[in-house]
Formats: structure tokens, C-alpha cells, sequence
């Protein structure tokens, strides 16, 4: 009898577990399978809640700003969502203020702003001007650093018109994945995808990844075949404009040459000048009226960021591209100027931008709620043109979908390809004459290898100088020198070294070239001006930072052939970066408004 009993316990036991194991096999069955919302196993081993990132939110460090954004606010950050799905926690806290001044004697200078973000948000900010604290005469407040600039004769010549990491080299693959999307989704209503590259992951990986010249030409590439704009809701007749010059540029005859043109400086000249005469036939403007000055309708005139004022200027005075009949419009123009926006609402000292970041989530709802362009692409066909350092970093959530005409084009920071455009950034030193002090000495007269000259801003000029100033005589590698000498070393030295100062961007990049210099560019991750356009390897050098100790080398490899080829390719390069009081054809200004038509054009896909 007792060892029936053991028996049938030993079989009732064998039951039991057959019956368990049955049981955790279906749960993983089912779970294999993605049978939607049955996660029995994580929760049957975890104590720990579920948490709910909503990526829409700016973050930095464990704070969150979020709570005061409108209704329409969250419409229209939907797409934006998509976007950015899995890396769009942006971190605006990383970034800094780099307000370059122009002395008379010195060269630009950048001043570094650690932002740090509190968790409040401006409570009852509505959209329009506060009341300033801290004005100047013209009634713009200035932070403390502004004011700096005044003392130093630098915010008089800013005209308003009034009408340390050494990063690493990494195989095509290791710097391409850290740099892109860790997961490029496809949006419900999308055929492709639509972000090549997304926001930057603030990774140690991330920082030392560094993009050669030749990853970004196959980074660029990819976005013309992966990158779409969002599909409008709605469709419309510039809809199907768009689409028919994309397939005329796609089969554009091929061109040898063409007059004005000079074939070696573009990706495709071909293509280039079917797109550039398009442009003029087609292209069509609507400006959105509102907003009062400061801050809307002009900007800068002279230094650094005169790019905004300009295009502001010019764009409005044209009546070939700009409609009133937003119905024919193929792109929508919001016409900030982010250097007035800042020196407007910025409070001096405050580290804090989430009064501006609120100023244009206002804006945007307003645009939202007034018209229903906007709404039918989620801004896809709205298009900027910023040179403030901030402006990355203050429109990634807001205007992620925007065509963003950005100076700080930083891949780090969010700049993508197909979508976004880098902004030629000069220094105007003179209003009245953009076109001062232009030109330099021939090639025979160069004497000089090498030369730079500037402020100690960011990481990598210390190291530059650590590493060159007065150590060969080839090499003229200064810290601040007096203007004077500054345009001379310009005009007189065969290769202008453009390091990075706060940010990537630096003004000497168009500098080198209205002063005949080729530029040596300096900075990782830092995507040329009008790249989609010019073939920049064509006139300029391309150095990693981690090769500093080898500048000279690397320069001295370059045959006395191949610099003169260079050096009248800049030259001829030169026209595209004027700019003129009367916009003249293949100048900054189209070359601008063309790589904005030009990402749009080639963001459209067929229903």
C-alpha cells in the first residue's frame, strides 16, 4: 500500500509540472508571435513599474520642460514624434552660445554658454514681444555678453535694416550607426523613410565618432533614396509641380559645360542646372506676414550672422519668387531672425532658453490655427534661415519637421540630411559694401603655408595652438592679432586654417574664400555650406582634429599642382557666396533659396 501511495504522488507531481512547463511554453508562444498587450513573463520577474517616455517633451539631465505647449502644439509635433522615435531626447542642455565678436583689433570671438535648464517653464508666455529689462538703444535686450560687444564697438557694426575631445577616426559603418537612427522607423502614411540621418545620440560613442568628407557624400547619397518629407494630408496642384521637376532634374541632359558655371565645383552640373532653372520658372514663396519687428522681418546686416538679415532683406524685395496667394505656394517662409530673437528675449545671465523655445512653439501654434498650410504637411514645406548657434538646438522639437538653413550644421546636433541646409555664414564688415576688402594675392605671392588667427573658444584651438604657434615659421598660428594683420595673413597664405570655435561653424570658411585662401576645415561633424550642391572636396581641405600634430605634413602632400588647381577653383567658387543689393543669377542668395527648393523637391514621393 505504501508504495502504491509514493506512486501515484511521484505521478500527480509529474503532472503538476508538465502542467507549468505547458503553461510558460504557451506565454512564450504568444509572446513569440506579438500578440498585442500580453507581457505575462517581464512582469510575472519585474517589481518595477512601466514608465512612459513621451518623446515630445524636451528633456535635460532628469529634468523635464514640458505642460504649457497648446493643443494645436501637440497636433502639430505628431509627425515630429515619428521622427524621432528612439533618439529624439534632446539634450539642449549640451550646447553653448557662441556670440562671435568683431573688434578692430581683433578677429571673431565666441563666448561659451553653459545652458542649463531648470524645470519651470515661463508661466503665461504668450506669443509677442515681454516687456525688456535690459535695452539697448533700439530697445533689444541684451545679456550680459551683448553688452560686452557694444563696450568693444562690435553691436554698432550688427546694422538691423530698418526697411576638449580628440575624436577618432572609424571605419564607413562604426561612424554612420552612432550618427543616424538606432532605429529608422517607417510612419504609418510613409513610403520611405524620414530621417537620415535623426537626432544625435549623446553617447561617449557618438562624440568620438567622427564623419569623414567621403561618409558624408555617401551619408547624403543615401538620404536622396531613404529621405521623404511627410506626406500631406491633403493633396494639391504644387504637390504634382514638385513632382514633375523632380523627374525633369532626375533626367536632366547631360551638360560638359555650361557659361557661369564651372562643371568641377558641383556634384552634378547637369542636375544642378536643370534644378537652378526650375527654380526661377517655378518656384513660388509665401511669406507669413506676421510678426513685429524686432525678431520678424529684418536682422543683421553686418557680421556673423548677416546671412539672416540678407536673405530676409532680398527675399521680401523679390517679385519674381515671393506670391501672395499661399494656395500657389510650393514653400512657406517663417522670417525669424535668430540673432534678434535671442538678443530679444534672452535674459542675461539666466543660462535659460525655454522662454525662446516657448516664443516660437506660440508662434507655430498661431501659424497652426490661422492657416491650414501648415497643418497639411506638419511644416515639411515651411523653410528658416538661421546663423544664431542656438537655433539648432531651439527649433529640433518644434520645427523638426522644417527645412532648417542652419550655420551650425552640426550632425551631432540634429542636422539631417535631405532635409536640412547648411548656411554660407560670412563676415559683412561693412553694410553699405558687402563686398569690401574682397580678393587677394595671386598664387606666386603666397608665401605663407599656413595661417590662423582667432579667440580661444571651445576645445580645439588651445590645442591647435599647443601644438603650432611659434613653432615653425610655415605655420603662422596665432591666438587674437589686430584686424590688420588678420586680412593680411588671409589674403597672403595659401591655405586658411577654419578651426571650430564653441560650435563647428566658423565665419573663416567664407572668409578664406572671399580673401582667395582655401579653407582647411578644421572641425568634425560639421557638414559645409551648400553641401548638397558643391563638390567641396574640390576646392577645400578636409582635416580630422585627431590629425592636428600632423597639419603641416598633410598640407605639404599637396602637390604645387594641385594647390594651383584648388586655388582657382576658389576663385571661381567665389560667386556663390556674394552677396549683392540686387540678387545677381548663381549668387548666395539663389544658392541658398536653391538647396531649400532643391531638399524639398527631392523630399516629395509619389502616393
Amino acid at each position: 500500500m505504501g508504495i502504491e501511495v509514493r506512486y501515484a504522488s511521484l505521478l500527480e507531481t509529474k503532472r503538476l509540472l508538465w502542467l507549468v512547463a505547458s503553461f510558460f511554453v504557451m506565454v512564450l508562444i504568444i509572446q513569440y508571435f506579438g500578440f498585442p498587450n500580453v507581457y505575462v513573463v517581464p512582469s510575472l520577474f519585474s517589481s518595477s513599474k512601466g514608465q512612459v517616455a513621451f518623446l515630445g517633451s524636451f528633456q535635460s539631465g532628469n529634468s523635464s520642460v514640458s505642460g504649457n505647449l497648446t493643443f494645436a502644439s501637440v497636433l502639430n509635433t505628431t509627425a515630429s514624434n515619428v521622427v524621432h522615435e528612439g533618439t529624439a531626447k534632446t539634450e539642449l542642455s549640451n550646447t553653448s552660445d557662441a556670440t562671435f565678436k568683431d573688434s578692430n583689433i581683433t578677429t571673431n570671438k565666441d563666448t561659451e554658454i553653459e545652458d542649463k535648464f531648470p524645470l519651470q517653464v515661463a508661466h503665461g508666455f504668450e506669443f509677442g514681444m515681454p516687456k525688456a529689462n535690459v535695452t539697448s538703444e533700439n530697445n533689444v535686450v541684451l545679456d550680459k555678453t551683448d553688452k560686452d560687444d557694444i563696450a568693444h564697438g562690435v553691436a554698432k557694426n550688427e546694422t538691423i535694416d530698418n526697411s576638449p575631445i580628440i575624436t577618432i577616426a572609424a571605419p564607413l559603418a562604426a561612424v554612420i550607426s552612432p550618427l543616424t537612427s538606432s532605429s529608422q522607423n517607417q510612419s504609418a502614411d510613409h513610403s520611405c523613410m524620414r530621417n537620415i540621418p535623426a537626432v544625435i545620440e549623446r553617447s561617449d560613442r557618438a562624440r568620438k565618432s567622427v564623419a569623414s568628407i567621403a561618409q558624408m557624400n555617401y551619408m547624403l547619397q543615401q538620404s536622396r533614396t531613404s529621405f521623404c518629407s511627410m506626406k500631406p494630408r491633403w493633396s494639391s496642384v504644387v504637390d504634382q509641380e514638385l513632382l514633375r521637376a523632380k523627374d525633369l532634374i532626375e533626367n536632366a541632359p547631360l551638360l560638359q559645360s555650361e557659361p557661369g558655371l564651372y562643371a568641377p565645383l558641383f556634384r552634378n552640373l547637369s542636375m544642378f542646372k536643370r534644378s537652378y532653372d526650375l527654380m526661377e520658372k517655378t518656384l513660388k514663396v509665401y511669406i507669413y506676414s506676421e510678426g513685429e519687428r524686432l525678431i520678424f522681418h529684418s536682422g543683421p546686416m553686418d557680421g556673423i550672422y548677416a546671412s539672416e538679415g540678407w536673405f530676409i532683406k532680398l527675399l521680401q524685395e523679390n517679385k519674381g519668387f515671393v506670391t501672395k496667394n499661399p494656395q500657389k505656394a510650393h514653400l512657406f517662409y517663417m522670417p525669424i531672425s535668430f540673432r534678434l530673437l535671442k538678443m530679444t528675449l534672452y535674459v542675461p545671465d539666466s543660462h535659460n532658453r525655454t522662454n525662446i523655445i516657448q516664443f516660437l512653439s506660440n508662434y507655430v501654434d498661431m501659424m497652426a490655427q490661422k492657416y491650414p498650410f501648415w497643418n497639411r504637411t506638419d511644416g515639411a514645406d515651411h523653410f528658416i534661415v538661421a546663423c544664431h548657434d542656438w537655433s539648432p538646438a531651439a527649433t529640433n522639437e518644434i520645427m523638426s519637421n522644417c527645412i532648417r538653413s542652419l550655420c551650425n550644421a552640426d550632425l551631432r546636433g540634429g542636422f539631417q540630411f535631405g532635409k536640412d541646409v547648411s548656411l554660407p555664414q560670412p563676415n559683412i564688415r561693412l553694410r553699405t559694401n558687402p563686398l569690401a576688402e574682397l580678393g587677394g594675392k595671386p598664387v606666386f605671392k603666397r608665401r605663407t603655408l599656413a595661417f590662423f588667427a582667432g579667440h580661444m573658444h571651445g576645445y580645439l584651438r588651445p590645442i591647435l595652438l599647443k601644438h603650432w604657434e611659434n613653432r615653425d615659421p610655415d605655420m603662422r598660428i596665432y591666438g587674437e592679432i589686430t584686424k590688420a594683420s588678420y586680412l593680411r595673413y588671409m589674403k597672403s597664405s595659401k591655405y586658411c586654417i577654419c578651426a571650430r570655435g564653441s560650435q563647428v561653424n566658423s565665419p573663416r570658411v567664407v572668409e578664406a574664400i572671399y580673401y582667395g585662401c582655401i579653407p582647411v576645415i578644421l572641425s568634425d561633424n560639421y557638414v559645409p555650406p551648400l553641401f548638397e550642391t558643391l563638390n567641396w572636396e574640390s576646392f577645400a581641405v578636409f582635416v580630422q582634429e585627431k590629425d592636428i600634430p600632423n597639419l603641416k605634413n598633410i598640407l605639404l602632400s599637396i602637390s604645387d599642382k594641385k594647390y594651383k588647381q584648388m586655388h582657382g577653383r576658389v576663385k571661381q567658387v567665389q560667386q556663390h557666396f556674394l552677396w549683392h543689393f540686387k540678387p545677381s543669377k548663381y549668387d548666395v542668395f539663389h544658392m541658398i533659396l536653391h538647396s531649400v527648393w532643391h531638399n524639398r523637391v527631392f523630399g516629395m514621393r509619389r502616393r
